[in-house]
């Protein structure tokens, strides 16, 4: 039967008209990301301080209630938006986090996404005791996976609320184990890039070095990216030359 025909079936329709919701036990639902940079060797992510109870003074991922109305897609771009600024940015469904004590106001599960942003888009969002990028402290290496820890720009621990150390590290273990098969690396670039650029937020994500002559040869042969003609200005050594991503893979 059609989904068209079930919607007329009258024995449907009377289940439906006599359908209680309020009997159950209703779960609150939210998302909250994770928006990920490179900069200097390090992966930095956009916190904002929390300005009530619970884990007031703390620090969190942007994020918030699902209306009923949208998709947890649109939650997560709307949230995003609302809290920082951040508009069309990459944006990946990353995990459900559902323990039953992780937000101690209700029972509350939280799909996860993370983002990814170039380093230059997110400077500017930068407010006032409010929203900040914090370094990421990983402590393990690979894919082993756990929680990280935040550092300020004087390398000092910050407080971190609900579970979002966890969905954090998650994040990290996300993009580690994806960087090799999908081209996510570029979206952490600004639209040209030097292959030294590429490189270097590899090794960042990576938390390792790669071999220069072997990742350029690899790059190359992909058939990801594409020279533009032109090459850097204003550096205090040699140009390099600019690339762009041909986006011929999808993500």
């Amino acid at each position: 039967m059609s989904r068209r025909n079930e919607a007329n079936d009258p024995d449907e329709q009377a289940f439906l008209k006599e359908y209680r919701a309020e009997d159950f036990p209703r779960l609150s639902v939210t998302v909250d990301v994770a928006a990920l940079s490179t900069h200097d060797g390090s992966l930095w992510a956009l916190l904002i301080k929390r300005q009530n109870h619970p884990f007031q003074d703390s620090w969190a991922l942007p994020g918030g209630f699902v209306q009923m109305a949208e998709s947890l897609d649109q939650a997560a771009s709307r949230l995003l938006a609302e809290e920082t600024g951040l508009k069309d940015v990459y944006l990946e469904q990353l995990y459900s986090f559902g323990e039953p004590q992780r937000d101690p106001r209700t029972r509350v599960i939280t799909v996860a996404y993370y983002a990814l942003v170039a380093w230059r888009q997110l400077q500017h969002l930068q407010s006032e005791g409010q929203t900040t990028l914090m370094k990421l402290d990983v402590e393990w290496s690979g894919e082993t996976g756990g929680p990280i820890h935040l550092l300020d720009h004087e390398g000092t621990r910050q407080p971190i609320a609900f579970d979002h150390a966890d969905i954090l590290g998650m994040a990290v273990k996300r993009i580690r184990g994806k960087l090799d098969y999908v081209p996510i690396g570029f979206q952490l670039l600004l639209p040209r890039f030097t292959l030294r650029q590429l490189q270097e937020v590899h090794e960042t994500i990576l938390d390792r070095p790669l071999n220069k002559d072997s990742f350029r040869r690899r790059m190359l042969a992909s058939g990801l990216l594409e020279a533009t003609g032109e090459r850097e200005e204003d550096v205090g050594h040699r140009p390099a030359e600019l690339y762009r991503f041909t986006r011929y893979s999808a993500i």
